[in-house]
């Protein structure tokens, strides 16, 4: 059966690639800015009002954090594939199906999460050496997210859906909203009511699941492409497989990414409370700063997805050409503007000058690595939307465990010395920047090599 197509939805198969790509990218860019608030005002706010230690707290939360979620990332990867192959190929009842699968394991993802929570939260936290003047902090954060953590996976899920429909306005109105929101709750528990760490944890569960009902009824409105009701809301194998073979290898990316930022963590640790605080600091300026090369991934995906639906390979090659250079040079203006103002960024979450100097020293180091991940995102979005997730994963696996992790160590060991006895913690992000350029020339020669078109034309035969 047909689609129904109207304007609100991008039709990415159509026009000049680039201005298609910027326009579907735009609104992403701004969803995802709006995102990165959550955790950035929560550093903000309890850096600000409660102090250098609860900032180290609830960073060091981060990589456990993203680690549990990884069931998540899998599903919400292969949703956004899926329904942009059924989208672009024009099959209403597929994309249908695929709808109501990506939703229920969106549900069954987060039972998992919920389940594992009590079990592993707190041995991780101590296999990791988490400072015992952070640990409690640390724990609760966890607790509350995951807990409440439907909520905020039900957004992400949802987010992919539209985002492999080409609908994203709608859902960066909603995330706008929730952000505010967050905000206002952050400062009232914490400011106001004087709730702390936890105050920040409650304030952010609330403001995803506010989100996550926006979308959920915006998505049930959109009976002009799709089917949502209880008929499709039930398990099929066909999709759940497919679901699986396209989110898994994305899943593992970020199972292998965030047990190597536990190892890592555990080396940020023994540096102490105040390299931990700044370490926090500089990965919530890094978020923002990421933001373009992940909007344009996602963007490349459900560009390559639509247009191999649609049967368009020379298109799609064509949009990764355009989108990889408006994405470098877009990394570019932003490398400059952190290598100037980086240090009034670090003044907003700390009044501790040692903490502000340090952690701008940290983030130049990185600077230069942002125009390498624009180029590893754009093309890895490529391959995704091809269907070939394997490669983006293997090449992921790559940097992190044989080179990041290692590096990280290694140097840390060779720079050891009676006044660091530890080493340089430099050198963690030195090894960090490493594994980036080395993550995009790898990129480049995977997507060269054409194994993602091999993908591409089976997707055809669906």
């Amino acid at each position: 059966m047909a689609l129904n197509l109207t304007a609100e939805n991008i039709d990415m198969t159509e026009g000049r690639p680039a201005s298609k790509i910027v326009a579907f990218m735009i609104p992403m860019l701004l969803g995802n800015v709006a995102q990165q608030f959550y955790t950035t005002v929560d550093s903000i706010i309890v850096g600000r009002f409660v102090g250098d230690n609860a900032l180290a707290a609830v960073g060091s939360a981060g990589p456990i954090l993203n680690l549990l979620l990884v069931l998540i990332i899998g599903v919400s990867v292969g949703a956004t594939v899926m329904t942009s192959q059924y989208y672009g190929a024009r099959q209403r009842e597929e994309l249908s199906k695929a709808v109501g699968t990506s939703i229920l394991m969106t549900i069954a993802a987060s039972a998992i999460i919920m389940a594992l929570t009590p079990l592993l939260a707190l041995p991780l936290l101590r296999l990791l050496n988490t400072p015992e003047s952070i640990i409690g902090w640390c724990h609760t954060y966890l607790n509350i997210l995951l807990f409440g953590i439907l909520g905020g996976a039900m957004y992400n899920i949802i987010g992919g859906i539209l985002r492999g429909l080409g609908d994203a306005i709608p859902a960066l109105t909603y995330l706008l909203i929730a952000t505010f929101l967050n905000i206002i709750l952050d400062y009232v528990f914490v400011a106001q009511f004087g709730l702390g760490v936890p105050g920040v944890a409650y304030a952010t569960i609330m403001s995803q699941w506010f989100s996550a009902f926006l979308s959920l009824r915006r998505l049930t409105k959109m009976t002009h492409l799709f089917d949502l009701n209880l008929h499709y809301l039930k398990p099929d194998g066909r999709y759940i497989r497919e679901l699986i073979h396209l989110g898994v290898p994305s899943g593992l990316t970020q199972v292998i990414m965030s047990l190597s930022m536990v190892i890592v963590q555990n080396l940020t640790n023994q540096f102490g409370e105040m390299f931990i605080a700044a370490n926090v600091i500089v990965m919530r300026i890094d978020g923002f700063v990421m933001m373009p090369a992940f909007s344009f991934g996602s963007a490349m995906t459900t560009y390559a997805g639509q247009n191999i639906g649609a049967r368009k390979l020379d298109r799609v090659e064509q949009g990764a050409r355009e989108g990889t250079t408006i994405a470098v040079a877009t990394s570019a203006v932003l490398t400059i503007l952190i290598l100037i103002f980086g240090k009034y960024l670090m003044a907003i979450f700390t009044k501790t000058e040692e903490l502000i100097t340090l952690s701008n020293s940290l983030l130049r180091i990185l600077a230069v690595g942002y125009i390498a991940m624009e180029i590893t995102q754009c093309l890895s979005g490529v391959m995704r939307g091809a269907g070939d997730t394997m490669t983006p994963m293997w090449i992921s696996m790559f940097t992190t465990v044989a080179v990041r992790v290692p590096l990280a160590y290694l140097m840390a060991y060779m720079t050891r010395s009676p006044e660091h006895p530890i080493g340089i913690s430099s050198t963690i992000f030195i090894s960090l920047l490493i594994s980036w350029l080395i993550g995009a020339v790898t990129t480049f020669i995977a997507y060269r090599s054409g194994r993602w078109k091999k993908r591409a034309l089976g997707a055809y035969n669906k």
